[in-house]
């Protein structure tokens, strides 16, 4: 869209359209980059749903694979299964798609994870690579129990898998799509960042109130302690000066210093902060409230409320269109709705 001289924190959330349809019951939703929004959809409907900025319904992916086509059959246990997609994440150029598949479905499979589990007692998983321009899904790649966020370096040279079951970080290198190393984190990883240097990958375990800091060099680590109980989800500064970590239980975004892992600046949102972005200038925050019912703007030049919107029942994932200028949010409930920031 053409300049139209307001900074994205002097922008004011419209509601501009709702998809509905039994079809979705969306975890997460993201944005390619390139006009295309992928909506996971979980084990509820198993697979993921592709549309375009218009809102229109371009494809449905399915999750059902034959993992011995893919050279990932895992011994005694079958190899024609089902997933249940939750995140995904974007090769830089937008060619390529990564799903994470919370739990499999099929013959010797025990399709079971909880919000409490601990330890490597659990299935394994997958993470599904997604040709967009086929929406066909043409990888496999093996990684820990109950995958939730997937995160791609910015040099598109390897993939951050948060393993929450697992307890463990999966690096995987993307060129031949293997794991190269798997990295002890703590209780429950889930959100991601990464540098824009590619440098280091910050991951939230919200069971260890902490942040840790991963060398994607070396794979040592380093524990940030300021965030608070429950961290959920991370997003960077456009410099990388400043860290944002939503905090579920107290309910807050939390604006961290990563180099002195001290607090920069706490805001409350709303009831249950779940999955945030940011605006492409760097000066707001869009935050989805899981018990408020709501989207929130955060002006990060100050951490304050500038904003708030209504959405459907329980938002939990949110993403943000640079070129639009269009926010969306997914309801777990089964809809997306899409608001104009004009």
């Amino acid at each position: 869209m053409p300049p139209d001289g307001k900074s994205a924190d002097q922008r004011t959330l419209r509601l501009v359209d709702t998809i509905a349809s039994a079809d979705l019951q969306p975890k997460s939703v993201v944005h390619s980059g390139d006009g295309l929004f992928f909506a996971q959809n979980m084990m509820y409907r198993h697979n993921v749903s592709v549309f375009d900025r218009e809102g229109e319904l371009v494809a449905t992916i399915p999750d059902a694979v034959d993992l011995a086509d893919f050279g990932a059959a895992v011994e005694g246990r079958g190899t024609k299964v089902k997933g249940s997609p939750v995140e995904v994440a974007f090769t830089s150029d937008g060619s390529h798609a990564y799903v994470s598949n919370y739990k499999m479905y099929g013959d010797g499979w025990n399709p079971v994870a909880d919000d409490v589990c601990q330890g490597r007692n659990w299935d394994p998983s997958f993470v599904y690579r997604v040709d967009v321009a086929s929406f066909t899904i043409d990888q496999v790649i093996p990684v820990g129990a109950v995958p939730k966020y997937v995160a791609v370096s910015p040099d598109d040279r390897v993939l951050v898998v948060a393993n929450w079951c697992s307890l463990d970080t999966s690096i995987i290198d993307i060129a031949t799509g293997t794991e190269l190393a798997r990295v002890d984190v703590g209780l429950h990883p889930r959100g991601i960042a990464i540098t824009k240097d590619s440098s280091t990958a910050y991951v939230a375990v919200m069971g260890g109130a902490k942040i840790v800091a991963i060398d994607l060099a070396d794979y040592s680590t380093r524990d940030l302690v300021s965030v608070g109980q429950t961290p959920r989800h991370l997003v960077l500064s456009p410099d990388d000066s400043v860290l944002y970590a939503t905090t579920n239980k107290a309910n807050t975004v939390r604006a961290i210093d990563p180099t002195t892992d001290s607090v920069i600046a706490t805001v409350r949102t709303g009831e249950q902060t779940r999955s945030m972005d940011i605006s492409d200038d760097g000066t707001a925050l869009y935050v989805v409230n899981y018990a408020s019912n709501t989207l929130t703007k955060v002006r990060t030049a100050d951490m304050t409320v500038v904003d708030s919107i209504a959405t459907g029942t329980r938002p939990v994932g949110v993403t943000y269109d640079r070129d639009a200028r269009r926010v969306w949010v997914a309801n777990y409930t089964g809809s997306l709705m899409i608001f104009a920031d004009e």
